[in-house]
């Protein structure tokens, strides 16, 4: 097989659509964002990179909290506004009718609308060059109840965004399932 040399770059697909959530100057702001990733599993962390100059930054060097809000495809247009608009020159929740909401930490805003919400105390800060790598301890996830199947929330029900990068510029829908994970892998018969 020939592979083709395209030097260093972010090829990864696809990548989740998040609303990062910030209080900035004593209100809620949200920024849309793909750049993130699960940091750790016990205590539960979550990294999101942020460029150096984003209003969200900001509020979130000064609170040390932070929200991650999982968009559904219902949401595309409200996510999308949300990264093409900067936070110091427009109310984006009151744009996107947001309903805001607090849970325990009191300081990370939180979008009613969106499936899933993970509210998170900044951990660490770290300067990577072009972006800020926020690694926070997710404090509390909350779930909306239509998006529960058993009581364990339903990708199904959720309807996660994901970003494909350019030159498709897109975002994209979970596609069909292909097998069931912890048990394809056992028809490979390994050989000596």
């Amino acid at each position: 097989m020939n592979k083709i040399l395209m030097g260093p770059q972010t090829l990864i697909y696809p990548m989740p659509v998040l609303l990062v959530g910030a209080n900035v100057d004593d209100k809620p702001n949200f920024m849309t964002l793909a750049w993130s990733g699960i940091a750790n599993g016990e205590p539960p962390m979550i990294s999101v990179a942020l460029r150096h100059g984003r209003y969200t930054l900001r509020g979130i060097r000064k609170n040390l909290t932070f929200s991650v809000n999982l968009p559904s495809t219902d949401m595309v247009r409200e996510t999308d506004y949300c990264g093409l608009t900067h936070g110091s020159e427009v109310n984006k929740v009151e744009v996107c009718r947001f309903k805001v909401f607090y849970g325990k930490l009191g300081s990370a805003p939180l979008i009613e609308q969106c499936p899933i919400n993970l509210e998170c105390k900044v951990v660490n800060i770290l300067d990577l060059g072009s972006h800020s790598l926020v690694v926070g301890r997710i404090e509390e996830t909350y779930v909306s109840e239509d998006c529960l199947t058993n009581g364990k929330p339903d990708v199904n029900k959720i309807k996660p965004l994901s970003y494909i990068r350019a030159p498709a510029q897109r975002y994209q829908a979970l596609g069909q399932v292909i097998a069931k994970a912890f048990s394809i892998g056992k028809e490979v018969k390994a050989t000596k």
